[in-house]
């Protein structure tokens, strides 16, 4: 053997012997013989690697799911993956005291504080975003995929939000077709695409059925002799109750449109809108904080011997506040109707400076005929009587109770062009018209 030959061999094995690694060989990496020194080469030799270079692994690319931005309004999680966030787009509730809601990443849970009148107990939903997981823990509870696709309506209230949250499509029922106001509702309703299922206890299951909607929204007494919510129950239906009818504020319970807004994954165009309605609410408010005098103020008309009363905490006592207005009722710490009698709300209205909401009143006139001591209150005598029947369809429903509720500045503005029309001079009436 080459003497130069043997020295570079014994080299490279001391090299390899220092490195404390043993020369390998596999299939794809065979050992390769030194090359013969060149001539005229020194005695120092070149290093020749023994093995040929191990190509790089190829590296998996780890896929990274883009948490999304918006809330998915339509379809459902295609590739689920734990940990991302599927409601960005997140409602905070500030003016309602009747509904919560709590967010986690792939669901969302629901509460109803008091579904009904003296519930003992809340009502809770979880809402699951349609293409995940359900969550652990929750047997026993009312699971709904959000976002639904169809509905059905036991109350008008709910109506003026669907455009708001682009869901006028997803109704498919509704308790009456007759009192709907809500223009998108009512053009639905003429082309033949909501069906009538009837009220309360009377609700036909069988219509319900039929109609296979995603969720039943109603409302609740707590008897179910005039609820329709058992008898759904029982059927199988998903129902949902939304009290948003016993919300004391008039800005808590606009805020209800954030409730119907979770079922959709809308909650970004309710928070817009309401934001816009609670500006609008507490400028108005701000302009009837300015006014001189407060006018005293009378509410409603007697039914069957009985005068149902508002309490001084309630919806329209707030109204009647913000607009600048002494409702005569107003130290009743309730919130809810009281039962008077005629002589007690005489005795102490006989003299209130206007009279609003009077029910089924068309006229000065009708209302003398009704009874002839209504003529005897100073309202009735100075021409101060207004009533919130501006908006009747031909069936009988009044917007004031539907659009109304929905939109509380309107009303607001109203109320102050009322009671201080010197600080609206443009105002137009919405729900209300003097009557003569």
């Amino acid at each position: 053997m080459n003497k130069k030959v043997f020295t570079v061999l014994m080299l490279l094995l001391l090299l390899v012997a220092c490195s404390g690694q043993a020369p390998t060989e596999t299939a794809a990496t065979a050992t390769s013989p030194a090359a013969p020194p060149t001539a005229g080469a020194t005695d120092v030799p070149t290093a020749v690697p023994t093995t040929e270079p191990t190509a790089e692994p190829t590296a998996v690319p780890t896929v990274e799911i883009a948490a999304p931005t918006t809330n998915l309004t339509d379809g459902c999680v295609e590739t689920y993956t734990e940990g991302v966030d599927y409601f960005p787009e997140k409602a905070e509730v500030t003016h309602s005291d009747g509904f919560t809601i709590e967010y986690f990443n792939s669901y969302k849970r629901l509460t109803v504080k008091s579904p009904y009148p003296g519930a003992a107990e809340v009502a809770t939903y979880v809402l699951v975003q349609c293409g995940v997981p359900v969550p652990a823990g929750f047997e026993g509870a009312v699971i709904i995929e959000v976002p639904i696709n169809s509905l059905v309506a036991m109350s008008t209230t709910y109506l003026p939000h669907l455009p708001t949250l682009d869901a006028v499509d997803s109704l498919v029922g509704l308790d009456s077709l007759a009192f709907a106001s809500t223009p998108e509702i009512r053009a639905r309703i003429d082309a033949g695409q909501v069906a009538e299922v009837g009220f309360g206890a009377q609700v036909n299951v069988e219509q319900v059925l039929d109609l296979d909607p995603d969720v039943v929204m109603t409302y609740a007494s707590g008897s179910a002799d005039f609820d329709a919510q058992p008898k759904l129950e029982e059927a199988g239906v998903t129902v949902v109750v939304n009290s948003d009818y016993l919300d004391a504020s008039p800005l808590g319970q606009a805020e209800w449109v954030k409730f119907l807004a979770a079922f959709y994954n809308q909650e970004a165009a309710a928070t817009t809108w309401f934001d816009g309605v609670v500006g609008e609410y507490e400028e108005l408010a701000a302009l009837a904080a300015t006014a001189v005098t407060q006018p005293t103020v009378l509410l409603n008309t007697p039914y069957e011997g009985t005068w149902y009363m508002a309490g001084g905490q309630s919806y329209i006592a707030q109204l009647l506040a913000d607009a600048g207005a002494a409702y005569l009722w107003a130290d009743d710490p309730s919130d809810t109707t009281l039962f008077l009698d005629f002589e007690t709300v005489f005795d102490k209205a006989q003299a209130a400076d206007y009279w609003i909401n009077l029910g089924f009143v068309a006229s000065l006139a009708d209302l003398e005929a009704t009874d002839s001591r209504f003529a005897e209150f100073a309202a009735f005598q100075n021409g101060n009587v207004y009533n919130n029947d501006a908006r009747v369809n031909e069936s009988g429903g009044n917007d004031y109770y539907e659009g109304g509720a929905a939109h509380p500045h309107w009303v607001l503005a109203d109320l102050i062009k009322i009671f201080h029309p010197e600080l609206l001079p443009e105002h137009e009436f919405v729900y209300y018209r003097l009557l003569k």
